[in-house]
């Protein structure tokens, strides 16, 4: 069993690869603003909770147009199912989240990162069974990545409605890992054994 804090280390280094997170430079406390821009007050979110709440904004993102890509590439009609689900489950989580920023004075992000652009990049090249499988794996990576994230957000945002948003995304997130993993394994069969 890991230590808790060998896990959170896991946590951050998973945002931090797949969303370019800086944990390290993200305090929480309420750094000096130049004149004339508006104090924080006490219902804005820490650092830490915008970063996260940013982050998680640009991963639904992602999986929304990697999803729509998934429907127009691929020939597989579960893969087609499973872009599908990823459109609609994220623009649910979505649409939650973007009310919680809001409330919180969190700005949300226009567009995804440069990290997310060159893997829709990448995966759009493709076509039939070699996008089919390279998108499932990518699934499997992204949302190892969201789970964990979703994880240290529901244990440590020091915001009751950010630590709701992650603890009430948790499962869905859970479910789409588990239905990644099981397609990815149908299409990557064990290599045969050598005599």
């Amino acid at each position: 069993m890991m230590r808790p804090v060998r896990s959170v280390a896991l946590a951050i280094m998973f945002l931090t690869m797949v969303f370019g997170i800086s944990y390290g430079t993200q305090t929480g406390k309420t750094k000096t603003m130049p004149a004339g821009t508006k104090k924080q007050t006490a219902t804005r979110a820490s650092a830490m909770d915008s970063t996260f709440v940013k982050n998680s904004a640009q991963a639904g993102m992602a999986e929304i147009q990697l999803g729509q890509i998934a429907k127009d590439k691929s020939s597989n009609e579960d893969v087609k199912n499973f872009g599908q689900k990823m459109i609609d489950d994220h623009t649910k989580a979505g649409d939650a989240l973007k009310q919680v920023a809001t409330q919180k004075s969190i700005t949300w992000p226009t567009d995804v990162n440069a990290t997310q652009k060159a893997t829709a990049a990448r995966l759009s090249k493709l076509s039939g069974a070699a996008f089919d499988k390279a998108y499932m794996a990518q699934m499997v990576k992204d949302h190892t990545a969201v789970v964990a994230a979703l994880k240290h957000g529901s244990q440590t945002s020091k915001d009751a409605d950010i630590k709701g948003w992650a603890a009430n995304t948790l499962p869905t997130a859970e479910e789409h890992l588990k239905m990644a993993k099981d397609m990815h394994a149908k299409m990557s069969p064990a290599p045969a054994k050598k005599k």
